[in-house]
Order: structure tokens, then C-alpha cells, then sequence
């Protein structure tokens, strides 16, 4: 499988961690773990967890690791919160997910690259997961790409009571890199919303 190199989404993402981190961070489908490690420079941040589903790319996390505050660990999304008790009460003020984020390819499957049939389906199940793991005011730094399906990405958000700000939008080759900061909507305003809709 291999372990995800740090490409332009990479870079791109990196450029607003340490504006974001703080207190409990999670790289999800951490990779190299730059960006983990990028969350741990910062003071404010007292523990980072980078997770992958890729057994090798957290061995080589391991290896290279510079920061004591990093826990790297094997996750397919949040089922190491899920399933490891200690973890299971952990709340994050900022999750990371520069996710696998193009259509299936069935010629050359890659888990690296595939976020589903349409591009977009394993960011909205990760949304769907999240919210028991996030913190009321936590925050998501999450990258795209224009393969994912920006409309029915910002579509599902909208149902489903999350805010998004457009962060940075990068061309490179033949797509663009997009970063959302994305967070809830307070429950007491998803009346308000949903009143005015109708």
C-alpha cells in the first residue's frame, strides 16, 4: 500500500493547522504525519492523535516521530475511539482530514485516492461519525478536491446542520484543492434554520 507522500493538498492544508490547533487534536488519515506533527508545535495543543488505516504509513509515523505529544495509531476513521475504552470519552477541539477524495477508480484502486464512487461519499460518513467526537465550538480542516463533487459535498453539510467557511482554493494540474473549516451548528439554531427553510 505504501504511505501517502506529502503532495500540494498536503502543503496546502499544512498552511492553517497552527492557526487552528489547540487542546485535543486528531489527524485523521494521518499519512507521512506532517500534519500531526505541524499540530504539535503549537503551545496551545496538549495532545495530538494521527490515525490511518494503512498499517504502514503509522510504522513509518513511529519511526520518524518528533513530538512526544503525538499518539499515532491504526483507525479506520474513528473506530479506535469507538472501540478502545480509554479512548472512548475523548473530544476534539480540532480534527484534520485531508481524506482520500476521488471517484472510484476500479482499474487502479488506490485507498489512498478513493473517497467513493462519486468522490465524496467517505467525507460524508466521516462527518456522520465525527459529531460524537467533537467538541461543541471544535472545529474540522478539511481539503477537497473539484473531482470530489463541491455541490453535493456543500448540499450534504447544509442538511446536515454543519457550517462551512471556504478557507483557500489552490489550482494545481488539472484540479482544484479546496480547505473548509467546518463546524456544528448549536443545536438551539438548527430550529431557527429549519423554520426558515420552510
Amino acid at each position: 500500500m505504501g504511505v501517502y507522500e506529502p503532495r500540494e493538498d498536503s502543503f496546502l492544508l499544512q498552511k492553517f493547522v497552527k492557526k487552528f490547533a489547540k487542546g485535543y487534536v486528531l489527524d485523521m488519515g494521518t499519512g507521512s504525519g506532517i500534519l500531526a506533527e505541524e499540530a504539535a508545535q503549537s503551545k496551545k495543543v496538549v495532545k495530538v492523535f494521527g490515525v490511518d488505516i494503512n498499517e504502514e504509513a503509522i510504522v513509518h509515523c513511529i519511526r520518524n516521530q518528533k513530538s512526544k505529544k503525538i499518539i499515532f495509531a491504526k483507525s479506520n476513521l474513528f473506530s479506535l475511539f469507538r472501540d478502545y475504552k480509554p479512548y472512548r470519552d475523548i473530544k476534539f477541539d480540532l480534527v484534520i482530514f485531508n481524506p482520500p477524495y476521488l471517484p472510484s477508480d476500479d482499474k487502479a484502486p488506490d485507498t489512498a485516492l478513493d473517497g467513493g464512487n462519486e468522490g465524496y461519499e467517505l467525507i460524508c460518513r466521516f462527518l456522520h461519525e465525527s459529531e460524537r467526537w467533537l467538541r461543541p465550538n471544535g472545529k474540522i480542516l478539511l481539503l477537497f478536491s473539484s473531482f470530489t463533487g463541491k455541490e453535493k459535498l456543500d448540499s450534504f453539510l447544509g442538511r446536515n446542520f454543519w457550517e462551512f467557511k471556504e478557507l483557500a482554493r489552490e489550482h494545481i494540474w488539472f484540479e482544484d484543492l479546496t480547505v473548509y473549516a467546518v463546524s456544528r451548528i448549536p443545536k438551539e439554531n438548527r430550529v431557527i434554520q429549519r423554520k426558515e427553510e420552510k
